[in-house]
């Protein structure tokens, strides 16, 4: 009789963003649905989340997913609970709130590292300036493995039923993206967060990091960000001028509520270079890639409808805290 393993995901309570965290159960039937799929518990004192005197704390599954690497195994992501059932305090998930008319894409841009330094750079100093390597063919832009790895992680992430809408070689050497859509408040940042985890994993095998700060160094060298594409069923079916500029304004005034909500050390990316707005400041553009938000032509062609593109979330921001901090500067606009 096979067994099946199921590798459960959880945040940790490290600051400012949390850790993927992953322990496997063995079980005699393959689960069907997450239902399938019980609570189970861990030590909370080893991942910041609980003090030792008092240290349980349970796994509660949220979503399943395939996991073409392992035979019969399966991907159980999940929500930390205390042991009385209400949501951790870390549990940023819990924030968000429950609307399948919400629909996010996010993009995730990262560094493949190996030996401290980003994969395919010169043991000493720095490869040729930034332009040719956006999504650059040749080993000359690409380097070792890289294509190799990003490639796996694509097959890896569609087996596994998340809806990746393209990747890409980015900006800088070294520098890649994904790009993940869902429909559902809550469902993207799940598909992220495994995404992630399936990229970091597969890049032990090469003796790979992955690096998510946004400015892992200085220079004339583009940052990493996660930009945000976000609508919901109003945004979408009614919009309008009005409506739009009142959003607009909804988001100025939590500027700084959505900053702290968007990744660590921010400051050192959003700079006002490098297809930045500055941090301290707010702007909306029509294709404007250096404004805090991106109008696309689309959404003024259709009269105000459609989708937006929040540019200032960071690549180690936690998709859960980014949703839930759009969806609440939204929920302050009125729609009628």
């Amino acid at each position: 009789m096979p067994k099946y393993k199921l590798e459960y995901l959880w945040l940790d309570g490290y600051q400012p963003v949390p850790n993927l965290r992953g322990k496997t159960k063995i079980v005699s039937e393959a689960p069907k649905s997450v239902e399938d799929c019980p609570m189970w518990g861990f030590d909370g004192s080893s991942t910041q989340q609980a003090d030792g005197s008092s240290s349980d704390c349970m796994l509660k599954p949220v979503a399943l997913y395939p996991d073409a690497a392992r035979e019969n195994g399966f991907i159980v992501m999940c929500e930390v609970m205390l042991p009385d059932g209400a949501p951790h305090p870390s549990n940023g998930r819990a924030t968000i709130a429950d609307d399948e008319g919400a629909w996010f894409g996010l993009e995730q841009e990262y560094f493949l590292y190996q030996d401290g330094r980003p994969l395919g750079w010169p043991e000493e100093g720095y490869p040729n300036p930034q332009g040719e390597y956006y999504t650059g063919v040749g080993y000359a832009n690409v380097g070792d493995v890289a294509r190799e790895i990003v490639e796996q992680h694509l097959e890896l992430c569609l087996e596994a039923g998340i809806n990746h809408e393209g990747i890409n070689a980015e900006v800088a050497k070294g520098q890649w993206e994904f790009q993940v859509f869902a429909k559902g408040s809550k469902k993207c940042a799940d598909d992220m967060w495994v995404a992630r985890y399936l990229l970091m994993r597969l890049c032990e095998s090469y003796k790979v990091d992955v690096n998510w700060h946004c400015k892992p160094f200085s220079g004339d060298w583009n940052g990493s960000g996660m930009h945000t594409n976000f609508s919901t069923t109003h945004m979408r079916e009614v919009g309008g001028e009005d409506y739009f500029k009142k959003l607009m304004d909804a988001f100025e005034k939590n500027c700084e509520e959505h900053i702290a909500a968007y990744g660590p050390e921010n400051h050192l990316r959003l700079t006002g270079l490098h297809e930045t707005q500055s941090i301290d400041k707010f702007s909306w553009g029509v294709a404007d890639r250096g404004a805090s938000i991106r109008v696309p032509h689309s959404f003024v062609n259709d009269g105000y409808k459609g989708y937006l593109e929040d540019r200032r979330p960071n690549s180690q921001g936690d998709p859960y805290q980014i949703c839930s901090r759009v969806l609440k500067t939204i929920a302050e606009v009125p729609t009628s």
